[in-house]
């Protein structure tokens, strides 16, 4: 049983009768497209000073948009929009007074994380354009904040979180579906008819989705999610939904000591043994967004002492382990059924494409053999069922970041066409493996 809000009594035209409407009121209902006020998006959006964020955003925030920021306990949600506050009244853009809606802690304890921020970070920031210009409201009743923002009227608000406001029109408490839905609704009304971008940060719950009912997210205009391992330094920032731009973007950042730091180059993060003559590494390119990112995956295949051999994977599923050792035992005669296969990305990525198989196929030839592979090499091609290396999207795009970044060879199935073909030519097969395929 949820507690929902009354309906007011209709007293509109459909509860007199009245079902016709004036000139008057059909001009104001009815607008032609010709007579719709358009201005060129760099003029409308309201850059946030991190590359990253914008990237995700779609090229930074629009009057009124509402975007719902989720994420573990931890990760660095409240850091994120704190960084972004101080960059913004620290830029030249107009901020007039922003408000940070703190619900969970103490304006005291907000100020520790700026002071932390302001002590180590890189660049130097000055305390004294904050004095005025950073207001925190310390209400959790959302009423009360709606009046607050109607009569202000800030450039920028900040709800950190949104599970801790509550409305007294309901005797539920705070957090619970009804009051959720309640907050959210009587927020984005009134932000919307001031055009003010506002954020609402959002627990999730032990699944992993945005606590609250699923209207929540159709509610507002941005949904976007913070991922990462806290035991890693990457920070994923994703797009679920973005009615202002691209759902297919993905920023990136590293924890420091003070805070997030973007990564301008992420590919130099999962790339360790570039320079080096390695067993068992192949390099691989993936698509995250449209943004083409180059990795290391590891392999490690070692005599197995159990009846049924180990398939481990770290950022790899245990399906694509499984899938690609039974392809590797029946078309290149590898003897994987004697061994057992650990797979890793370096950097702590998580690889959900199928464009990784040929990299991940030859560091594990690479491993059983011995035989070292050319780290100026990129493979880039998904492995069928049947030993046939397919197609990727976007090849030339990888292959475009690949020879950027130093690499000279590419394989892919431009170069090859099957499996074990690409392993003979690599010397990665036994010699009673190849008369076995011939």
């Amino acid at each position: 049983m949820v507690e929902e809000m009354a309906a007011a009594a209709s007293v509109g035209r459909l509860a007199t009768g009245k079902q016709q409407l004036t000139e008057a009121e059909i001009s104001q209902k009815r607008i032609a497209f010709s007579r719709v006020e358009r201005m060129s998006d760099s003029k409308r959006r309201l850059c946030t000073q991190i590359g990253e964020l914008d990237r995700v955003l779609g090229g930074g925030l629009v009057p009124g948009m509402v975007v719902l920021l989720g994420g573990e306990p931890g990760i660095g949600k409240s850091t994120l929009l704190t960084q972004m506050v101080l960059q913004l009244l620290m830029s030249d853009q107009p901020t007039q007074k922003i408000f940070y809606v703190s619900g969970e802690e103490s304006p005291s304890q907000i100020s520790l994380r700026i002071d932390r921020f302001i002590e180590n970070a890189p660049k130097k920031y000055s305390i004294d354009k904050l004095a005025e210009s950073l207001v925190f409201i310390t209400t959790t009743d959302v009423d009360e904040l709606t009046v607050l923002i109607k009569q202000d009227k800030p450039s920028l608000v900040i709800v950190d979180s949104v599970q801790s406001l509550s409305t007294t029109f309901l005797t539920g408490a705070s957090g619970s579906v009804g009051q959720i839905r309640e907050v959210a609704d009587r927020i984005i009304n009134t932000v919307k008819a001031l055009g003010i971008p506002t954020f609402l940060i959002g627990h999730i719950t032990k699944d992993g989705v945005i606590a609250g009912p699923k209207i929540f997210e159709h509610m507002v205009d941005t949904v976007l999610l913070l991922e990462g391992e806290r035991s890693d330094q990457l920070r994923m920032l994703r797009s679920l939904k973005n009615r202002f731009g691209a759902t297919d973007e993905v920023g990136l950042f590293q924890s420091e000591d003070y805070g997030l730091r973007e990564i301008s180059n992420p590919s130099e993060l999962f790339l360790e043994n570039s320079n080096q003559l390695v067993t068992g590494a192949a390099t691989v390119c993936l698509m995250e967004g449209t943004r083409p990112l180059l990795a290391e995956v590891q392999a490690l295949v070692v005599k197995s002492q159990l009846a049924m051999p180990r398939r481990v994977g770290r950022g790899v599923d245990l399906a694509r382990i499984q899938v690609l050792a039974a392809v590797l035992q029946k078309h290149a005669r590898l003897p994987l059924a004697f061994y057992d296969v650990f797979l890793s990305v370096a950097g702590g990525f998580r690889i959900k494409e199928a464009s990784v198989d040929l990299g991940l196929a030859v560091a594990i030839a690479s491993s059983l053999s011995g035989k070292k592979i050319d780290q100026n090499t990129v493979f880039i091609g998904e492995i069928g069922l049947l030993g046939e290396i397919r197609k990727t999207p976007y090849f030339e795009r990888r292959a475009k970041e690949a020879r950027r970044l130093g690499f000279t060879k590419i394989i892919s199935r431009e170069t090859h066409t099957t499996i074990w073909g690409l392993l003979k030519e690599l010397g990665l097969l036994a010699k009673k493996s190849e008369e076995e395929l011939e």
